[in-house]
């Protein structure tokens, strides 16, 4: 495929794309794919916990959006179609393995603009140490987000990951904007109550000692006391 052809693709709007696709117009596609597929991907893997059933998901949805995109009328924006597309394609696979279930949450509305929970990102100018601690923490976090219920764990991720607004996640979801504000909530109180529990049992490992350290200090100890006591 020219490169030109991508590139010229890669700038078009929504609106133009989509038109595009639906005339079978398969650079248009390729763009398109491009331009959604980190966050599609992210909302796939938040629903089913698995990297490899997510890509299988997120390609069955492009299948499907290349097959319908010419019943796309522009009533939400393109990104929302595509993301209820590969919520019910991510949906569906989760009913069929009748593993996780999706959990309402009825409780007191809360706003959201209690404490945030971090999203640990990349740093290029950090030391190398910084970056490893930065990966660990980015993995415990990703583990605790993959514990919740699908229900929570995919608003969390819709709206702290992708920043998606509450009324863009409402409609992604096809759910009332207070239920993404409570689901949110609950969310954001589970990971924070997992985190502290995370903390605390390793809190007696920070700076560990024991080990070659503590044999390395003191033989060089005992080495300095053997050269003074000549």
């Amino acid at each position: 495929m020219p490169i030109q052809a991508i590139r010229t693709a890669a700038v078009l709007d929504d609106a133009e794309l989509a038109r595009r696709v639906a005339g079978q117009d398969t650079t248009a596609f390729e763009a398109l794919m491009r331009r959604y597929n980190a966050r599609l991907f992210r909302v796939a893997r938040a629903i089913l916990k698995n990297d490899a059933e997510a890509e299988d998901a997120l390609q069955e949805a492009y299948i499907a959006a290349y097959s319908h995109i010419a019943n796309f009328r522009a009533d939400a924006t393109l990104s929302t179609w595509l993301t209820r597309i590969v919520i019910n394609e991510s949906l569906r696979r989760l009913r069929r393995r009748k593993r996780d279930v999706v959990v309402p949450f009825a409780a007191n509305l809360h706003n959201d603009h209690d404490e945030e929970i971090p999203i640990v990102s990349d740093d290029p100018s950090a030391s190398p140490e910084a970056a490893t601690l930065r990966a660990e923490l980015r993995r415990l976090l990703e583990r605790r987000i993959d514990a919740l219920p699908v229900a929570f764990r995919t608003v969390f991720l819709l709206r702290e990951v992708e920043e998606l607004s509450v009324e863009e996640t409402a409609e992604c979801l096809s759910i009332p904007e207070p239920t993404v504000r409570s689901r949110l909530f609950r969310a954001r109180a589970l990971l924070r109550d997992s985190l502290s529990r995370d903390l605390d049992a390793t809190t007696l490992d920070v700076f560990g000692f024991a080990g070659e350290r503590c044999d390395r200090i003191v033989a060089g100890v005992l080495d300095r006391l053997s050269h003074l006591s000549r």
